[in-house]
């Protein structure tokens, strides 16, 4: 009897910003090009062949809210792994490793209300979202991790 091939490996490296400001975070919510459309995560996203995860950071937050941002330390790296379909029905053994930034938002961008500058991308809304609504939302998973990271920031 044949067995079936395993599913085709894919690693993705990303870069995410974690932002806040006055009790709130920014998030963004996955559009419907992706399997999780409606799922709200950080701002941010893959990083290209060759190309340093701050700038990466910059260039993704940038498309995704419409800011300028200042990548700060990494606050943490967080990883998912699973194996499931992608937007297209594919299996694929799926491996997300996530480099989670502290960032500021540029002075010049201060004020400006968040919003998607990519057209048909990944991300279909941009917010700051206060942090105790930010918990009940339906959060992917490294958004939540950069929650616990906040709630130890704050913790003594």
């Amino acid at each position: 009897m044949d067995q079936d091939p395993a599913p085709p490996r894919r690693q993705r490296i990303a870069a995410y910003a974690v932002l806040t400001r006055d009790g709130e975070i920014l998030l963004t919510r996955m559009s419907g090009r992706t399997r999780i459309q409606g799922r709200w995560t950080l701002p941010g996203g893959g990083i290209d062949h060759g190309e340093d995860p701050r700038e990466a950071l910059r260039r993704e937050v940038l498309e995704e809210t419409g800011l300028d941002v200042h990548p700060g330390q990494v606050a943490d790296v967080h990883s998912t792994h699973f194996t499931g379909p992608r937007s297209d029905g594919l299996v694929e053994d799926y491996h997300g490793v996530h480099l989670i930034f502290w960032a500021t938002v540029d002075p010049a961008s201060e004020g400006v209300a968040p919003r998607v500058v990519e057209v048909g991308g990944s991300t279909e809304h941009a917010a700051w979202v206060p942090l105790e609504e930010a918990e009940r939302l339906d959060l992917l998973s490294a958004a939540r991790h950069a929650l616990a990271l906040l709630r130890r920031e704050v913790s003594p």
